[in-house]
């Protein structure tokens, strides 16, 4: 065979693209070679570190929350075992059917269908949702039975709320809910993102919540490439929230729900003038706390809402009243201490005055006469103190009404407390675009007209006459310690701690025994027989104001025809109010009932104040803590 020069050039071209191909696949396994050095021998010790932490997962463990005891120690919120059923989801795959056959288990409805579905999907490391708590044995039972059919879900041992006293309870106590995003503003707490934490909506779960949710505690488990818990390697259990004894004696709020029970709607409140603690406090009707613990229902909520009687509101910190006579002490006050009158000063009550052609009445048709303060106070003359609010005027008027607690938020810390109204002529501008009128002084005078108060702001101010002028604050936390520490109450005080409000102490005094007189021979003399009939004893006396507060306008027609508040509709009738102090010569207790469209203040409102003052100053739990009962260690 002849060598062909063409077959060499082809041969040696070839020799030079393989030794090319060669170079560069050799410089391509060179750098692999050391790309795998760099990772498995430089490297090994980051990379094992991500591996394990993909491999290990840290989970918070929800802490349990603090307990709410009254100030003898008697539970009002406590915690107890909760089985709940639980579920994951491999990065929302297969949800749908998950969803669907729970539902055949647990009869979810739509609403938690969808709120399920969500949850699912949103969940991030397969973190578990809540798919229903509080189970049942049977629906445990029925559960596990279809486990094998149901791949991520489990049941769960966790704590929900219990209220022990339920409705008596319920406006001061409040409840928990799950956390909303309102919920989050403000607190970076990561255990409020668990799916089972619980967060404080209403009462002193809400007030208390920072403090009495506690920290979380974390667990190490093990999970596989989708997420899922292979096993539990290491646990720390969280701290558990502080434990917290209020002012309220569970006792005497037993007493006061008796007492107040027969009326429809209606609110007390007792305080305690020295220290300012809440003793009682009870609004009518009330509602069961622990629906919400548990999972209220869609009817459920929808029928609370409905409600004509307001049953979610706390009428003793929102509800609004014209304060009506018991406001009288204010105009009198202002009036003294503004020298428009003096103590000795005697109006005239013919039984009506004239005002630009209205006539305003008292509420005695034949007059009361020639009276001072202290016989206008005893008698609730309302044309004394038609007179005494024009002497005084607005400007004075809505000063001491302000200082006594009025038309402003006290210092309580409950969620929803109203500042209700107390007009003065910037008010009045401001909100209704018109300036202040005559008519308008002489309604303030007596407790009407634009002016609204609430059951506590009326407490508040009897509390701040009764011990002779001082600022005291009303108060619910009474101690709180962690699990760690003893929880016992303070020592009693029998002295004010509040500053002086700078009334003088002799107008004040005078004050004081107007609402004596009242009760010993005024509007509430038939106040000075307990409810047996007898005479109360030395000890136990009270002064107190009677108060009627108008909700319909009677016209000059409705009175020629002598229609009686009787014969108006419920929703029509005046309320009935009454505010005391007691014991009368070393005032410690202030009382405020508010009867809604009780008609009369001293026959309906009055009756409960006695009761309940007589009660509170035979128990007198503020000087006697012989009867407060240690907490067991949980």
């Amino acid at each position: 065979m002849r060598y062909r020069k063409g077959d060499g050039e082809r041969s040696g071209l070839f020799t030079r693209r393989a030794l090319l191909l060669g170079g560069a696949q050799a410089v391509l396994l060179s750098a692999l070679a050391g790309r795998l050095y760099q990772l498995q021998v430089i490297e090994t010790q980051r990379f094992a570190t991500l591996a394990e932490e993909n491999r290990i997962n840290l989970r918070l463990l929800p802490p349990s929350r603090g307990l709410i005891l009254d100030r003898t120690g008697q539970p009002l919120a406590v915690n107890r075992n909760n089985f709940r059923a639980m579920a994951t989801s491999d990065r929302g795959r297969g949800v749908d059917v998950l969803v669907d056959r729970l539902d055949q288990i647990f009869s979810l409805g739509e609403t938690e269908k969808n709120r399920l579905l969500r949850d699912l999907r949103r969940s991030r490391n397969a973190q578990p949702v809540v798919v229903r708590e509080n189970l049942g044995w049977e629906e445990v039972a029925r559960l596990e039975f279809n486990a094998p059919d149901l791949p991520g879900v489990f049941i769960d041992l966790g704590q929900t709320r219990d209220y022990p006293e339920g409705e008596l309870m319920s406006h001061i106590i409040g409840y928990t809910g799950r956390v909303s995003d309102e919920d989050l503003a403000g607190r970076d707490d990561p255990v409020l993102q668990l799916a089972t934490m619980r967060f404080g909506k209403k009462g002193m779960e809400r007030a208390l919540e920072d403090s009495i949710r506690g920290r979380a505690g974390a667990v190490q488990v093990e999970v596989n490439a989708v997420g899922r818990v292979v096993r539990e390697l290491d646990r720390t259990e969280g701290q558990p929230g502080a434990n917290a004894l209020v002012t309220i004696d569970l006792d005497l709020q037993r007493f006061v729900a008796e007492r107040i029970k027969e009326h429809q709607s209606g609110s007390v409140v007792v305080m305690d003038v020295i220290t300012g603690d809440v003793i009682a406090m009870v609004s009518t009707p009330g509602f069961d706390p622990n629906t919400f613990a548990r999972g209220i229902t869609q009817a459920e909520w929808r029928e609370l809402l409905d409600s004509s009687e307001r049953p979610l509101h706390n009428k003793a910190i929102g509800g609004v009243y014209p304060p009506g006579s018991t406001y009288k002490m204010v105009t009198a006050l202002a009036a003294l201490e503004s020298k428009a009158i003096e103590p000795w000063t005697r109006l005239p009550c013919p039984g009506f005055l004239m005002l630009g052609g209205i006539k305003f009445h008292c509420w005695l048709k034949s007059g009361h006469g020639s009276t001072n303060v202290v016989e206008a106070i005893t008698q609730s003359c309302d044309c004394f103190f038609y007179e005494a609010a024009r002497k005084a005027g607005i400007d004075r008027i809505a000063d001491v009404g302000t200082r006594l607690g009025f038309g402003r938020h006290s210092e309580l810390g409950l969620p929803g407390e109203s500042t209700g109204i107390q007009p003065s002529r910037s008010w009045k501008q401001e909100k209704l675009g018109k300036s202040w009128q005559h008519g308008d002084t002489f309604n303030i005078g007596i407790g009407q007209g634009f002016m609204n108060a609430t059951p506590l702001q009326l407490a508040i101010m009897t509390a701040r006459i009764a011990n002779g002028g001082y600022e005291v604050q009303p108060n619910l936390l009474l101690a709180s310690a962690t699990p760690r520490e003893e929880l016992v109450p303070p020592k009693p005080r029998d002295k004010p701690t509040a500053p002086s409000l700078r009334f003088n102490p002799q107008h004040i005094a005078l004050i004081r025994e107007g609402m004596v007189n009242v009760v010993a021979s005024g509007t509430a003399h038939h106040l000075r027989l307990d409810a047996n009939n007898k005479l109360i004893e030395p000890q136990y006396r009270f002064a107190g104001k009677t108060g009627t507060a108008q909700v319909k306008r009677i016209t000059e027609r409705e009175r020629a025809m002598g229609i009686t508040q009787d014969q108006l509709p419920w929703h029509l009738r005046h309320h009935a109010l009454f505010v005391c102090y007691g014991p009368v010569d070393n005032p410690r207790y202030a009382c405020a009932v508010i009867i809604e469209h009780g008609k009369a203040g001293g026959a309906t409102a009055g009756p409960i104040g006695r009761d309940v003052l007589i009660e509170v100053m035979k128990r007198d739990p503020s000087r006697r803590t012989d009867g407060f009962r240690k907490m067991a260690s949980r």
